[in-house]
């Protein structure tokens, strides 16, 4: 049976599984970073080099006709201390990109952070002694529903 006219595939990628090149253009190194180099653990320091390749993925998508291709970047790619510092202008360059809508999605819970954040970061704080209590939020849950719609 064949798909509806019209119909739209889509993927997605989270940036430690397919990025690659951890210490290249000036990315700062994240929690996965850390723990992979730590006791020889598997690292993503190549994974499927999309940094690198991303013209030849693009091409892969168009090839079996991926309409909607949804992609993180590495947090520390754009801000490598963690702050707004210094803010890494070279982390990509996007060109001829075709948006046909546009979505705000937060990635908080993607895990990738800077080296430095603890377990306390997050929007809710979480009673690690009896993880069945409910979550409650923090201040930042406030912040943040004002700018995201599902918190």
């Amino acid at each position: 049976k064949a798909f509806p006219a019209g119909f739209q595939w889509a993927t997605s990628t989270e940036s430690f599984k397919v990025e690659g090149a951890w210490a290249a253009g000036g990315k700062g190194e994240t929690i996965w970073d850390r723990f992979g180099h730590e006791n020889q653990h598997d690292t993503g320091d190549i994974a499927c080099n999309s940094y690198n390749k991303m013209e030849d993925d693009i091409a892969a998508l168009k090839k079996v006709k991926v309409s909607h291709y949804r992609f993180s970047v590495s947090w520390p790619r754009i801000l490598p201390d963690g702050t707004t510092k210094y803010i890494n202008q070279a982390a990509y360059l996007l060109d001829d990109v075709n948006v046909i809508g546009y979505t705000a999605w937060s990635l908080l819970d993607n895990l990738e952070w800077a080296v430095g954040y603890t377990e306390r970061f997050g929007l809710f704080y979480i009673n690690r002694s009896d993880p069945d209590l409910p979550r409650t939020p923090k201040a930042s849950v406030s912040f943040y529903s004002s700018i995201i719609i599902h918190v």
